[in-house]
């Protein structure tokens, strides 16, 4: 694979920004290392097992990602814990299935924050151990103590502070949903106070324009499905908003906004250890890549934005070099579940797809059951310390919060984090086999060991017309061989009843906890 970036993408940080962006000139590296490594977590948004270059597709090039995987770690039977965003954000956070409660489902924009005050975060083991720790990026975990009853126009409490991070620079929820804007340490960022925010999900403010009522005014998307109500920057969304007109956000800078607040985050505590959660908003819709990504991919505005997250982690891998701390500072990169191609908006990406694969060899997507809803991409780098391989070692996204606090010898308090297990071991590639099995959410539960995988039965639609997507819902068992059958194409439950039986009590020991 080739690790250049591409010529056109080829241009620094600071002419890159639309915001102001604090740069300082290249660091002399540290004559000591230190003693505890840095850690940034970059969590990417709907990227599937096939839509990056290091893992096989030919349709287009992500070089920064392909440099990570070459000098570390690329691991082949990684598993986020859900097949949707905020479950599966919410469980790596804390190490606690999201499936164990009833409030954890895809957040709307006004929901109040579900990681409670009380419960223990990475980010509190980080800190624990003298660590700085910041949170940058989409959220899609609510802010607040009530739904719909934040102070949008104040200091939002509670908020990521409450839960381990000293420094935010967030989406208030996620790129579909209002508000549109961003909220810099639990406060909405550049706010009028003359012209306050209101979101409702509830009911749209009079006098508003909402994407169904005036489709003229939707100048750069047009929802396929849903999306239909209030419009920002040309585009209509899930929810209603009025008011914070100087707050709103450009969709074409998030990912600038992004890069910028995180190679400041890294310049500012270059001198400390710190842990950085690096939330992108590629490629989740809308998808609207800013111009400089506009056309490159070839693939329309999710090929783009894949380019575009790319680059991300390009900023964030030139910045460590800079600031001589590219040695120390063990980097993860994942996405929070499958993939899905037209998710609500005409971006023209069903029709420009192509050869492209997003879900790889597998089966289903964002929403489902199947494989392509959960196995997603993971690559681990820390050079020196990790030999540069493929792992087929079955690991899962639950047990990053045990095996980060064994990095950093942390201690887990004995009610924090209890489906999390330390396999550290696994994640830098020094055990190959990883996990004895791994849970997985979407509308029903399943497991895997990595050969077979079970499902569990349910009544829910088998088939997304929506999204395109098979769910893989079914009223009885199913039951694949992975190996054989990496596509999950034949169900051999009746003729495998007894690992049919052992998985089904795997999975009612896990419940029972």
């Amino acid at each position: 694979m080739k690790t250049q970036l591409p010529a056109w993408a080829a241009f620094s940080l600071a002419p890159a920004m639309l915001l102001s962006c604090s740069s300082t000139g290249k660091q002399e590296a540290k004559t000591e290392e230190a003693s505890q490594p840095n850690v940034i977590l970059i969590l990417a948004d709907d990227i599937g097992y096939g839509d990056l270059s290091c893992y096989g597709t030919a349709t287009l090039e992500t070089p920064n990602v392909d440099k990570l995987a070459a000098e570390g770690i690329r691991f082949t039977d990684a598993h986020a814990v859900a097949a949707t965003s905020t479950p599966s954000r919410y469980a790596l956070l804390t190490g606690h299935y999201a499936w164990r409660r009833n409030d954890t489902g895809i957040a709307t924009g006004d929901a109040a924050m579900i990681i409670r005050p009380e419960q223990t975060t990475i980010a509190d083991i980080f800190q624990q151990r003298g660590y700085t720790t910041g949170a940058v990026g989409k959220w899609h975990l609510g802010l607040g103590s009530e739904t719909g009853k934040q102070d949008w126009n104040g200091f939002i409490t509670p908020g990521p502070q409450d839960i381990g991070f000293d420094y935010s620079y967030l989406m208030a929820a996620t790129g579909d949903r209002v508000p549109c804007v961003f909220v810099e340490n639990q406060r909405i960022v550049n706010l009028d106070p003359n012209d306050p925010v209101e979101v409702s999900y509830k009911a749209p403010f009079p006098g508003e324009p909402l994407g169904r009522t005036n489709p003229e005014l939707l100048t750069k998307l047009k929802p396929s499905h849903g999306h239909d109500m209030a419009i920002v920057n040309g585009i209509s969304r899930i929810g209603y908003m009025r008011g914070g007109k100087s707050a709103l956000w450009v969709d074409e800078n998030i990912a600038d906004s992004i890069a910028c607040k995180s190679v400041e985050f890294i310049e500012k505590h270059k001198a400390e250890p710190f842990f950085l959660y690096v939330g992108t908003n590629d490629v989740h819709v809308p998808r609207v890549p800013h111009p400089r990504f506009v056309g490159k991919s070839g693939m329309g505005p999710r090929g783009d934005s894949l380019l575009q997250f790319d680059w991300i982690v390009g900023q964030i891998l030139a910045s460590l070099e800079k600031n001589g701390l590219d040695e120390n500072t063990l980097i993860i990169v994942t996405s929070d579940n499958g993939p899905v191609v037209d998710d609500g908006y005409q971006d023209q990406a069903v029709e420009l797809l192509g050869d492209h694969r997003p879900w790889g060899y597998f089966r289903g997507g964002k929403y489902s059951n199947f494989e392509a809803g959960t196995r997603v991409p993971f690559i681990v780098r820390w050079p020196g310390k990790v030999k540069p391989q493929v792992s087929d070692a079955l690991v899962s996204h639950i047990d990053l919060f045990a095996s980060l606090a064994k990095l950093v010898d942390a201690e887990v308090p004995t009610d924090a984090a209890p489906d999390s297990k330390d396999y550290l071991a696994a994640f830098l590639g020094e055990d190959t086999k990883g996990r004895a099995y791994v849970v997985e959410a979407a509308n029903a539960l399943s497991v895997s060991d990595g050969t077979w995988k079970y499902i569990t039965p349910n009544d829910y639609s088998p088939y997304s017309k929506e999204t395109n997507t098979e769910l893989g819902n079914a009223p009885e068992d199913q039951l694949y061989n992975l190996k054989e059958d990496v596509g999950e194409k034949e169900n051999v439950a009746a003729a495998h009843p007894k690992e049919v039986e052992r998985l089904k009590a795997i999975l009612d020991k896990e419940k029972n906890k």
